[in-house]
């Protein structure tokens, strides 16, 4: 397909995640790899825009192969950084290679902490060890004259509304306050504006790639499972689903909004016209059913490698299964969100 393929251009809308995007990581790596496929532009939120600027600053400096060096930079980084962390798994989560720290009396703790205590109380000078990793993985100066547009989302604490950073306001600061888990980190001022996680307002922001990008085709590559089967019943398994779906909710209401332009709109002109236009495609993978919220913080190399051969392994999957989809027709079903409302 590779070889015998005109170019053609598709946008990347990349979930946050945590540790998890270490899949992204993945499914990049064997995106890069197909020369046919041009990119247009990243909305990314949490770890998600961290790939996002990782990869679009790495193509900046040159092209596919620097973008792909530069994501495993990343990611070892994040790794090595986390070498001497106390939040690892225990002897007999290691020989039963399960990727979890539900066992781990110091992330029982630190989870019952987060509830009595605030990030303000434990971590006073507010230090994040992302901030030196990004100085160091991201030229910013370069980054924001990139060809690959990125957009970049974080919620404002005080409106509860998104905003979506471009390519030239992007800073360590931005990417940091886009992974701003408010119980783990205090809020990221900006501008005078405190922000938190973007996956509160979008995750990914999916309305810039239809209104500002010229390519007619977005994959989202998905962390977080929409469905799962069965009940919760323990307290880490509700606070696991709820995590999901808090983080999945303004992504469906942003897909079942365009939906609906689609149905109901002027298909040739407006907003109806550009969502009509898009062709929506998703990257996924149901290992993420088997992956609870503690593993969204190990930083075992292990670990980002497993996700990252995942990642590969689904984008290589997508592409034998729908890549001559693309340009063509939507794989995934949009209509389908709005079945019951």
């Amino acid at each position: 397909m590779s070889a015998d393929r005109d170019p053609l251009l598709v946008d990347l809308g990349l979930q946050g995640g945590g540790a998890h995007g270490a899949f992204t990581w993945g499914v990049l790596d064997r995106l890069l790899e197909e020369r046919w496929l041009e990119f247009d532009g990243i909305s990314g939120t949490s770890a998600g825009a961290m790939n996002a600027a990782v990869m679009a600053d790495g193509f900046a400096h040159g092209g596919p192969e620097q973008a792909r060096a530069a994501l495993e930079n990343f990611w070892k980084r994040v790794s090595d950084a986390a070498a001497l962390s106390p939040l690892r798994r225990g002897p007999l989560e290691i020989l039963t290679g399960r990727w979890t720290l539900d066992y781990s009396p110091l992330f029982a703790a630190l989870d019952v902490a987060s509830r009595v205590l605030s990030p303000y109380d434990v971590n006073p000078l507010g230090s994040n060890p992302l901030r030196d990793i990004l100085a160091q993985c991201v030229d910013f100066e370069r980054l924001a004259k990139a060809p690959i547009k990125l957009f970049v989302t974080a919620t404002n604490v005080r409106t509860g509304r998104g905003r979506v950073f471009r390519n030239a306001d992007v800073s360590p600061e931005v990417l940091l306050a886009s992974a701003c888990l408010p119980t783990l980190f205090q809020a990221v001022e900006i501008d005078g504006e405190p922000y938190w996680d973007g996956g509160y307002s979008g995750n990914p922001s999916m309305a810039p790639l239809v209104r500002e990008c010229d390519s007619h085709d977005t994959i989202l590559v998905q962390i977080n499972p929409i469905e799962r089967p069965g009940t919760p019943r323990t307290a880490r398994e509700i606070h696991n689903r709820l995590n999901e779906v808090a983080f999945n909710a303004t992504l469906i209401k942003e897909l079942r909004a365009g939906a609906l332009l689609r149905r109901v709109a002027d298909p040739g002109t407006g907003e109806g016209r550009l969502w009509a236009e898009m062709r929506i495609h998703r990257i996924a993978s149901d290992l993420m059913l088997d992956l609870g919220y503690s593993s969204k913080l190990i930083a075992e190399w292990a670990f980002f490698c497993m996700l990252r051969d995942e990642g590969r392994r689904a984008a290589g999957a997508f592409l034998e299964s729908h890549g001559a989809d693309l340009g063509v027709r939507s794989t995934l079903d949009l209509d389908a969100l709005l079945e019951g409302v």
